[in-house]
């Protein structure tokens, strides 16, 4: 019966984590998940209490995701921006529900998330102090631009996206490893 349960919870966690990409917290629908999972929306209520617990877990292995994705060579930071925008275009539901999580549940921050950033963070100061890496900017801001620089194409509007041209994936990854060297040298 265990194994059971732990199907049943893993289908409301894929199907939650479709919904929420496509319509956000508030504009998911239990009964959609519930079907897509093929249960029912008792069982929503009985593994994560309610819609928002849903969406926490869905978070939470989303972060889990990214962080064991995507592991920061302060040696190679242009090739963390050019990892990190590969598992965006890999899994375009992450930046989207990275985008919802921030419009709607910015204020609940996942203690993996902020340890990693941390730490990753700590890493790049180390890598300043030994000249690895420059120190026009502070480690942290470092961090979040190469963050963000990954999640470019994702979070760029059509209209820039029409005149930049860039839809080859390839090109983009590099693209974006040509800007992320630019910050680090």
């Amino acid at each position: 019966m265990e194994r059971d349960a732990e199907a049943t919870r893993r289908r409301l966690i894929a199907a939650g984590r479709a919904e929420f990409a496509a319509h956000g917290l508030n504009g998911s629908r239990v009964d959609r998940i519930a079907a897509a999972a093929r249960s029912n929306k008792a069982q929503i209520y009985h593994y994560f209490g309610n819609k928002a617990g849903l969406f926490d877990a869905v978070w939470n292995e989303l972060v889990e995701q990214i962080v064991t994705g995507v592991q920061v060579d302060v040696d190679d930071l242009p090739g963390f921006a050019a990892g990190l925008s590969d598992l965006y275009a890999e899994y375009p539901d992450i930046p989207r529900i990275i985008t919802w999580q921030r419009l709607e549940r910015g204020d609940a921050l996942n203690e993996l998330g902020v340890a990693e950033v941390r730490s990753r963070s700590a890493a790049i100061a180390a890598a300043q102090a030994r000249g690895l890496v420059s120190d026009r900017f502070e480690p942290e801001v470092l961090f979040a631009l190469l963050v963000h620089l990954a999640m470019l194409w994702a979070a760029a509007n059509p209209e820039v996206l029409a005149v930049v041209g860039l839809a080859d994936r390839e090109r983009r990854r590099e693209t974006v490893r040509r800007i992320a060297a630019a910050l680090v040298e």
